[in-house]
């Protein structure tokens, strides 16, 4: 049997999960049940758009649900990190954009949580890989799709 992979994510980004898994078992779910019941109401189902509409509805609503227990029985949850002065999951770092001459602030998350417009970077993408176990002071190359790019890292924090 294949061992399910596992995903690294936060205490609070692990309570977020499930919060919506509730709400989508809950609310929505009755919420799509009653839309189904309501389209049934209209008569012949093989016309039916809204019939038709609504268990789509269903179809989507189950596979998120899944979707989201997966995660959750999945999950590996990022400790609280020590302060050891290299970037581990979790840490908070300023760097210096040497090509740009831009400072940048940016945490390394799980995959799950990453989201690069709000400046965390997932400890899977090459930015965050290169990164993982760097300390203050160290110069970092990255190869990115829009070509090499060079920081360096002025601040770490927890």
């Amino acid at each position: 049997m294949a061992r399910e992979a596992k995903f690294k994510m936060s205490a609070e980004r692990y309570e977020q999960i499930k919060q919506e898994l509730e709400y989508l078992q809950t609310v929505r779910e009755k919420e799509v049940a009653e839309q189904i019941r309501e389209a049934r109401s209209f008569g012949d189902l093989s016309e039916n758009s809204e019939y038709d509409e609504a268990k789509i509805e269903q179809g989507k609503l189950y596979s998120k649900i899944a979707e989201l227990n997966n995660l959750i029985e999945n999950a590996e949850i990022i400790e609280d990190i020590t302060d050891t002065g290299k970037i581990v999951m979790g840490s908070a770092i300023t760097v210096l954009d040497l090509d740009l001459n831009e400072e940048q602030v940016y945490r390394i998350v799980g995959s799950q949580e990453a989201n690069p417009m709000e400046g965390k970077i997932s400890d899977e993408s090459p930015f965050g890989a290169a990164l993982l176990g760097c300390k203050k002071g160290d110069r970092v190359r990255v190869d990115a799709p829009s070509g090499t790019l060079n920081f360096e890292i002025l601040e770490i924090n927890k």
